[in-house]
């Protein structure tokens, strides 16, 4: 499964909750991240989110699909094979929207990207926390951090990356279950174990 959404709406606290219930439950977890689940990803990532200076939007997308495309083959897939539970932050639907609608690229080229270079796997369940983004600059500014080269962006442009979320959710209702990140942590836990368990229950791993 994979968690979507903008910074600040709590993917981190999600991943580490679900990991914690999958783990008492006797399973096997791998989380991960894109970018930056292998070292090839986070060579990448330190390129797309910390390099001093431009990165040109389509240059941008295409570092994103390289990072997939490793990620998928050498973690993602050899762990499904296992029979193990993937965990994923972000995802094919994170680059539509940030270098898609956010970078004002074609989102339908930059999904088509991601697709081949992760051989279209699409994940069982994406979980997408909705926030608005004058609210989840709020929770940035409090983590007291230095922001990345996206996080750094203008209110705009995550306008844009919201909207395309949804936008994506609402386009396959079977595989995102859309929940309010401003609802407590456990209310959110409890209802993406809910979402999860019948899956489980069927002897479904989990997909990147």
């Amino acid at each position: 499964m994979t968690l979507e959404g903008g910074d600040g709406v709590g993917k981190t606290t999600q991943s580490t909750l679900l990991e914690e219930w999958l783990t008492s439950q006797g399973r096997t977890v791998v989380r991960t991240r894109e970018p930056g689940g292998t070292d090839v990803g986070n060579l990448i990532r330190d390129i797309v989110l910390h390099h001093r200076g431009e990165v040109a939007p389509r240059a941008e997308a295409l570092l994103y699909a390289a990072d997939r495309a490793h990620h998928v083959a050498t973690l993602v897939k050899p762990a499904l094979a296992r029979g193990e539970v993937v965990i994923q932050d972000r995802y094919l639907d994170s680059s539509v929207a940030y270098q898609g609608a956010g970078r004002e690229l074609d989102p339908g080229e930059v999904r088509e990207l991601s697709l081949w270079a992760s051989d279209h796997a699409l994940p069982d369940i994406t979980v997408l926390l909705d926030l608005a983004p004058v609210l989840a600059r709020r929770r940035l500014d409090a983590d007291d951090k230095p922001f990345d080269r996206l996080e750094a962006e203008r209110e705009e442009f995550h306008v844009r990356v919201r909207e395309h979320f949804l936008a994506l959710a609402a386009s396959e209702p079977g595989r995102f279950l859309v929940l309010d990140a401003a609802r407590p942590a456990g209310e959110l836990a409890a209802e993406i174990r809910a979402r999860l368990e019948p899956l489980l229950a069927g002897g479904v791993g989990g997909r990147g």
